[in-house]
């Protein structure tokens, strides 16, 4: 399978679904600055200059209102794709995932998800939100929209979500269990959704959910590299200014979609 299509930002300042601390809706414009700040270049690890002209595009912020965020969410990403562009959200909380691959697995149905995450995000419901930014695996795997869902890096495992990714057959490579290389080979098309809190705190501290024991950023780009199928889009969510130390956070989530954009394009 052969995927075309420019990867393309589209900015999601939306942080509605937050449970515990707001400001991950101000990120989107963070991370722009920080990928184009000049005290790096824009080539990535795998060989891609992203500054070079085309390599990707910026469809700019979503605008919409809280009430109608989700609708607007999945209307936006559908845009881009039906017009034969691969999005990459920034986030945002990581409610925006559902919206998103709702749109995205419209064209592509039988998708795999690759999610990095401290949490599983696969409550039921959440203080009585099916809808928070603890949920969105839940809708997606209830709703049918992947036919696979790997999720690596995970150390908050509680009884109900083991009891919920055995319901919905998820593959959990838990931090403990990693490195688990073999395991980011996919059949068909993949999405990545990248929760910053999946780094250990230590290097991403701009975080709502501070979690120890993470990856390492070296860590979570091998694990990117290692990923191969042909990617059709992907999310970068949960990293919150409000929390960030000398914009350390935000240096670190460019880093991290340097090598996602340069693996979209590479693979």
């Amino acid at each position: 399978m052969t995927i075309d299509g420019t990867p393309t930002l589209l900015g999601i300042p939306f942080d509605g679904q937050s449970s515990y601390l707001r400001g991950a809706g101000d990120a989107p414009a963070k991370i722009r600055e920080a990928l184009g700040c000049d005290a790096s270049n824009h080539w990535t690890e795998t060989g891609v200059d992203l500054g070079a002209a085309g390599m990707y595009g910026d469809a700019g912020d979503l605008v919409f209102s809280e009430k109608n965020a989700f609708a607007a969410i999945e209307a936006g990403v559908a845009a881009l794709v039906e017009s034969e562009k691969r999005p990459v959200s920034l986030g945002g909380d990581h409610s925006i995932t559902f919206p998103i691959v709702k749109a995205v697995s419209r064209r592509y149905p039988e998708l795999t998800i690759f999610h990095f995450d401290a949490h599983p995000d696969l409550y039921e419901e959440f203080e009585g939100n099916r809808l928070s930014h603890a949920c969105p695996f839940a809708r997606i795997m209830e709703g049918g929209l992947a036919k696979r869902l790997v999720q690596v890096g995970i150390r908050t495992m509680n009884r109900h979500q083991r009891e919920q990714a055995k319901r919905y057959g998820v593959e959990v490579i838990e931090m403990r269990g990693l490195p688990a290389y073999e395991r980011l080979k996919a059949k068909g098309p993949v999405y990545i959704t990248f929760d910053m809190d999946v780094l250990d705190p230590a290097f991403a501290p701009g975080i709502s959910h501070r979690e120890p024991g993470g990856m390492s950023v070296r860590e979570a780009i091998a694990n990117l590299h290692a990923i191969e199928s042909e990617i059709v889009g992907a999310d970068l969510v949960e990293y919150n200014p409000v929390r960030d130390i000398s914009g350390i956070t935000a240096t670190v989530a460019a880093k991290i979609l340097k090598e996602i954009l340069g693996k979209m394009i590479s693979a």
